[in-house]
Formats: structure tokens, C-alpha cells, sequence
């Protein structure tokens, strides 16, 4: 009995082994990859697409060729090791060089006009184009009734040139 309790006692801790082997299989193994101190240049240009080139007409700060707009970029960059927030960084440009430097400007002063402007003159435009499509809907009329006392007009006229020449021709 000895003997086969010792088979036994191996086929259970055989049995005991692949089922720990499986399990370990079930559960997930996550990498772990090193925390790095420094931004990425995603991250840097994440806030870069929202900042326009102070000194460059109409040039998001991301994609602006300048040696300055390279600065900036790297300004973003050590703004971001110290700690700073995003809104943190954007007011610090606004602060230096106004509100011209955002991408999209904040509604208060005059630039609240940039969000209600273009909505008012589409709606005004629509106005527009379908009350001129109104009146050109009614003007056919109008129209065929003056082109019938016009051609009424043009065709005595016409008559009476004929009339004329045939009497030339006639004379000759």
C-alpha cells in the first residue's frame, strides 16, 4: 500500500502543478514599462496645436518652422517637467503675448463676434435666398405681361419699317 500511496501522492502533486500552471496562464500579465520624466513631443504638441506662432502670420505653434517657434516648443517642454498644466502653459502665453496667440480665442470683448457673427449672417443669407426665390416665383407673370406690350410695341414698329421700304422698293 505504501507503494501506491507514494503513486498516488506524485499524481496528486502532478495534478496539483499543471493546475496551478494553467492558472497562472488566466491571469494577465501586464508590461510594465518605465516612467519617464520628460514629455514626448506628442505631448508637447498637443498644446502646441492650440498656441498660434507669436511672431508667424496664421501658423499653428506645432507645425512653425522658426528657430522661435523651436524655443517655444521647448519652453512647452519644461513647462510641462516642472509640473505645469495645460491651462497653466496657454495663460502664460496669453500673458506674454495676448490672446492673438490661441487657437480659438475666448469669448469676451469683441470676440464673442466670432461666435455669433457667422451664425446670424447664415441664417441672414438663407432669408435672403428664399425671399429672392420667392419673388422670382411670382415675377413670370409680370414678365409675360410686358413682354406682350412690348412685342405689341415692337411688332407695330416693325410694320411700319416694312411698310416703308416696300414703298421705296415700289418707287424704284
Amino acid at each position: 500500500m505504501n507503494s501506491n500511496n507514494k503513486v498516488l501522492s506524485r499524481k496528486k502533486i502532478t495534478f496539483v502543478f499543471f493546475i496551478l500552471i494553467f492558472l497562472m496562464f488566466l491571469i494577465p500579465i501586464k508590461n510594465v514599462i518605465a516612467q519617464n520624466d520628460y514629455p514626448t513631443d506628442d505631448q508637447v504638441n498637443v498644446i502646441a496645436k492650440e498656441l498660434y506662432c507669436p511672431v508667424c502670420e496664421n501658423i499653428p505653434l506645432d507645425v512653425c518652422p522658426t528657430q522661435a517657434c523651436a524655443q517655444w516648443r521647448a519652453l512647452i517642454k519644461e513647462k510641462l517637467i516642472a509640473g505645469w498644466s495645460k491651462d497653466e502653459i496657454k495663460q502664460y502665453f496669453v500673458d506674454q503675448y495676448g490672446d492673438r496667440v490661441l487657437a480659438q480665442p475666448p469669448a469676451r470683448g469683441l470676440n464673442w463676434l466670432v461666435y455669433i457673427l457667422p451664425p446670424v449672417v447664415f441664417v441672414g443669407g438663407i432669408v435672403v435666398v428664399y425671399l429672392n426665390l420667392k419673388k422670382i416665383k411670382k415675377s413670370p407673370e409680370k414678365i409675360l405681361q410686358d413682354s406682350t406690350i412690348n412685342n405689341e410695341k415692337y411688332l407695330h414698329e416693325m410694320e411700319e419699317a416694312l411698310n416703308d421700304l416696300n414703298k421705296k422698293e415700289d418707287l424704284t
